[in-house]
């Protein structure tokens, strides 16, 4: 996804910065209200499930493919949406008033890194990519091992346990995240000095969406560790 992209010569109306921010606000927008929504009805663990499940799915639909229909990304705003509602919901009963800090932190970091990216105080580079997708690729790799640890061990290996190991890992989580944020803005760049056609415009809402979510999902957990349960 976060290739150099080439694009054949538009027969059409070429992408624009102002293209990605108004679908990027449609499809976080849609992810939001999907997720208000779930909070409000009090939607519990089986609409997390069928939520993340048809979220990944889609995910992985639009990533391999790399589709730029709306239904496909917005379906997947909805679907993950109702997760990340259960999900918020869940943790803001258990530490009050967390979620909102999480979303603060999301903000900021947004922010953040936009200001690193606008100032090339890190510029991306095909080894700084390659860095980065690897990093991802073994923050997967684990949190799979972590999962499959804990049928066997309470804490699995403790990434996720809350102690020293899981504040490390879950700060480098949210700066991987950062970097992906990185390449999403590039991606961006590259694809508006390409040419690349309008409907792109969707597929580079759709990846800011997705790096989004990890970063909160991450913020959330890490604020989660300080806080005082109810």
């Amino acid at each position: 996804m976060y290739d150099t992209p080439s694009y054949a010569p538009p027969a059409q109306r070429t992408m624009t910065i102002d293209d990605v921010v108004v679908r990027g606000f449609i499809t976080l927008g849609t992810l939001v209200v999907s997720a208000a929504l779930a909070w409000a009805l009090n939607l519990g663990s089986g609409a997390l499930i069928v939520g993340a499940l048809a979220g990944l799915v889609l995910a992985l639909v639009i990533s391999f493919k790399q589709s730029t229909n709306p239904a496909l990304i917005l379906g997947y705003s909805v679907a993950y949406g109702v997760a990340i509602g259960v999900i918020s919901h869940l943790y803001n009963n258990l530490y009050n008033g967390i979620v909102f800090q999480a979303v603060v932190g999301t903000a900021l970091a947004f922010a953040a890194t936009l200001t690193v990216y606008a100032l090339r105080i890190v510029r991306v580079t095909p080894k700084f990519t390659r860095f980065v997708v690897a990093a991802g690729i073994g923050l997967m790799g684990l949190m799979l091992v972590n999962w499959v640890a804990t049928f066997f061990i309470a804490d699995g290996i403790g990434i996720r346990s809350g102690g020293l190991l899981a504040y490390v890992f879950s700060v480098a989580a949210i700066l991987v995240g950062c970097f992906f944020l990185l390449l999403d803005f590039d991606s961006v760049e590259q694809g508006v000095r390409a040419g690349a056609p309008a409907k792109y415009s969707w597929l580079m809402a759709f990846g800011l969406t997705v790096t989004l979510v990890w970063i909160y999902l991450e913020i959330l957990r890490f604020l989660s560790y300080f806080s005082s349960s109810d």
